[in-house]
């Protein structure tokens, strides 16, 4: 009988998985859930639909693959980090999660910045306080829905859910306690004066557990309503993000990731833990690795913004239109530059008030011009996060690239021409559910090595820098940057005019 591991992906429109053997995948499939938005900066989701999806996915698969009931050594979940879901005393959700993009607790944030040693917070948890911070938003609760406060028994991460759900044990995934802001990230415990800052007591926090931990293994219920043998071992998992890194063989110092989803990510591996003011930390799934995590708040989504809003056109071969016509625009698009603030800016400059920019337009600019723009503004936004990396001494060895954009040779070019480095893309990438399913198979000896991971990456691209064309890049990103130096006062200004910013729109996955 075959040996496989089971991914499963808690996405933030979908709920993906995926069967590996030991050499291929073997299956994969999704089924689509709902963001939930009731006020302007709200992020929610259900988590009683993400297990409805994730038992549908796993029934789906098994039937698929008659074997795999019987074969799956190990199931591993990834998710959307750090989400908050908050139990009762039964284990069952008392709200909808709020995910990791709200933006509802700027008043807990701004106070919490008064209140707390910034540099002490940063000394042991690799970040100053901010959005993604878990603290900010249980205040919130804490105050806005006192009712609700008393009873909560449990607070989880999206992925520790659905493994709760498979195994009835409670845990945490290491990630999601770095991310969450309350973490020592040496010690590897929790901060006691932000516990009593919040007000809930530490047993509230699960047991902190490694990603390839096995924290459990499938219950009689559970096997029942997913179909899945009783019995079989469930790791803590991962965050996406970092399920993703693995998932593009990212195993050594130098070796950087970029994602080209719905927003920017870009993460940077190395061999000691040296967090950045200006980016996120995180654990690598890789044993004796770390990551710097940049996120832009927007890069996908700006795409879909200048099709969905300007072209008002969903035809299949949209997008390769528009590259078609984009690549007879010279580099630099005849001086038109964008800035790709458009949802406010995460890292590297972290500024909820910054603001989309088009910067240059002419009346001899055409739609092609602005097509071409928008992805080189998304480059540039790569390229300020490698510089900030390169300004901590580290020398990225090696480009990888994922994700919606990675399918588009055109966008690939011009990242390789504006960062004048050589890229590998991976156009079919599944992501970080695969991650995930690896690290599952790993931790129980379907994979003898990490390296195994780049035996399913065989379909990739490689494109190379031109220097002409870098030269021309080189210019107009000192634009770049001088425009934002320069308009930063004046976006607060226009915050303070229209309020919260209600106009802006939630981001979306490419």
């Amino acid at each position: 009988m075959s040996s496989y591991s089971l991914g499963i992906d808690i996405g933030t429109t979908a709920v993906k998985a995926i069967l590996l053997s030991e050499d291929r995948i073997v299956y994969q499939t999704s089924a689509a859930h709902h963001l939930l938005s009731e006020r302007h900066g709200w992020a929610e989701e259900d988590a009683g639909e993400w297990w409805g999806n994730a038992v549908k996915v796993v029934r789906e698969t098994l039937a698929a693959v008659p074997d795999a009931r019987d074969g799956i050594r190990a199931i591993g979940v990834s998710g959307m980090v750090p989400a908050i879901v908050v139990l009762d005393e039964r284990g069952e959700p008392l709200r909808n999660s709020i995910q990791q993009n709200d933006a509802r607790a700027t008043e807990q944030i701004e106070r919490l910045k008064r209140e707390l040693d910034q540099e002490r917070l940063f000394a042991a948890t690799g970040g100053f306080t901010n959005q993604q911070h878990v603290l900010p938003r249980l205040l919130w609760l804490r105050e806005h829905e006192p009712r609700l406060w008393p009873r909560i028994s449990a607070v989880l991460g999206s992925y520790d859910y659905i493994n709760y759900k498979l195994t009835g044990t409670l845990a945490l995934e290491i990630n999601w306690a770095v991310e969450s802001g309350m973490f020592d990230i040496r010690k590897r415990e929790w901060i006691g004066e932000q516990l009593k800052l919040l007000g809930l007591p530490e047993s509230a926090f699960p047991p902190v557990k490694e990603s390839a931990e096995r924290i459990g293994v499938v219950s009689e219920e559970a096997a029942a309503m997913t179909g899945l043998r009783p019995g079989t071992p469930v790791i803590a998992g991962s965050a996406d993000h970092i399920a993703s890194t693995l998932a593009a063989g990212i195993l050594e110092q130098g070796e950087l990731l970029i994602k080209f989803g719905g927003a920017g990510d870009i993460l940077y591996c190395m061999n000691e833990i040296r967090p950045a003011p200006e980016l996120f930390f995180d654990y690598h799934v890789y044993p004796g690795k770390y990551l710097l995590n940049g996120c832009m708040a927007s890069s996908g989504s700006l795409v879909k913004w200048y099709s969905n809003e300007l072209l008002q056109d969903d035809s299949p071969d949209l997008f390769a239109r528009l590259d078609r016509d984009a690549e007879r625009v010279p580099p630099g698009s005849d001086g038109l530059i964008i800035l790709p603030y458009f949802l406010g800016e995460k890292t590297p400059i972290f500024d909820p008030e910054a603001r989309g920019v088009l910067f240059g337009l002419s009346l001899a600019h055409k739609r092609e011009h602005l097509f071409r723009a928008i992805l080189e503004s998304v480059i540039y936004g790569f390229r300020h996060h490698i510089e900030v990396i390169h300004g901590l001494g580290y020398e990225p060895q090696r480009i990888l690239a994922t994700n919606g954009g990675a399918k588009s040779k055109f966008w690939c070019q011009i990242a390789a021409d504006v960062l004048n480095a050589e890229i590998r893309s991976y156009p079919s990438h599944p992501g970080s559910a695969l991650g995930v399913a690896f690290l599952a198979g790993k931790s129980e000896g379907v994979y003898g090595s990490w390296e195994q991971i780049r035996d399913f990456l065989v379909d990739y691209r490689d494109f190379k820098p031109d220097p002409s064309r870098a030269a021309v890049y080189d210019k107009a990103y000192a634009i770049y940057r001088k425009l934002y130096a320069q308009l930063k006062p004046l976006f607060a200004e226009v915050g303070a005019m229209y309020g919260d910013s209600a106009d802006r729109q939630e981001e979306q996955p490419l």
